[in-house]
């Protein structure tokens, strides 16, 4: 082995004095650089610029927002607004004119495109997630389309409601309606099975929900079947009035 003279010992001290010193520096600049890039958060007395102001008060309304009581819009894509701007489908309709008439309550759009009855069942949790005060029910139209018996539709929806109801939630049925081209048979089972489950569980019922809308071109889309911006505006029209009683027996605030 080979041992290190004393002036090597003095050379190599200095060396790693220059190493230290320069390592020293480094750190000190970088912790200066790091100190002028960030901002130092505002005090008490110090006034919020106008983008802060505006943040701000977007976030108070959302918060207010998710504090409201819950009415969720369950359903297909009659509820989910299939072929209209988001701000035009009937949920979105419906905060709007609750809103105006001095309603406090959040509106959840929890519709699905393509949702059968048997679709819906297996979401029931998911929407008990979001802790609803009130359940728009408007499912069924999918499996008439499909050809399913409707006593299998009408035990999905039964189950539906017993689910929600067992949780506290106000059910409102929509009922649906078929085209007569599917048999006299089919469609009088499928028409009856709203009105019979309306009266087996007393729930607040829209016996169509798509009166004055169906057979008015003007007011569905090119495929007949989905509404335009327009006929959700009837549709919230005739809602509104099934709704309006139950509003008035909730507290605002809280879910």
């Amino acid at each position: 082995m080979t041992w290190f003279r004393p002036k090597m010992l003095h050379s190599f001290a200095l060396a790693s004095q220059g190493i230290l010193l320069r390592l020293l520096l480094g750190a000190v600049c970088l912790a200066i650089v790091a100190c002028e890039q960030s901002s130092p958060p505002l005090s008490p007395s110090s006034p919020p610029s106008t983008s802060e102001q505006r943040a701000s008060s977007g976030q108070d309304q959302r918060s207010t927002r998710v504090d409201q009581p819950r009415i969720v819009a369950f359903g297909d894509s009659l509820t989910t607004g299939l072929g209209v701007a988001p701000e035009e489908s009937y949920p979105a309709r419906l905060q709007r004119r609750l809103d105006a008439l001095g309603y406090h309550y959040r509106v959840v759009n929890a519709g699905v495109s393509g949702e059968t009855t048997a679709g819906g069942l297996r979401r029931v949790d998911w929407v008990l997630n979001s802790r609803p005060r009130i359940v728009i029910l408007e499912l069924g139209g999918n499996d008439g389309l499909r050809g399913v018996d409707p006593s299998e539709t009408r035990s999905n929806l039964e189950r539906i409601i017993q689910r929600l109801r067992a949780e506290g939630v106000t059910v409102v049925l929509a009922g649906m309606k078929l085209p007569p081209n599917y048999g006299a048979e089919y469609t009088t089972r499928f028409a009856g099975m709203y009105p019979e489950l309306a009266r087996t569980y007393d729930l607040p019922f829209m016996p169509f929900f798509l009166e004055g809308v169906a057979t008015h071109p003007g007011l569905n889309q090119a495929d007949g079947i989905h509404p335009t911006g327009e006929g959700y505006r009837v549709i919230v029209d005739h809602l509104v009035t099934v709704l309006e009683p139950l509003l008035d027996q909730h507290p605002t605030g809280g879910s």
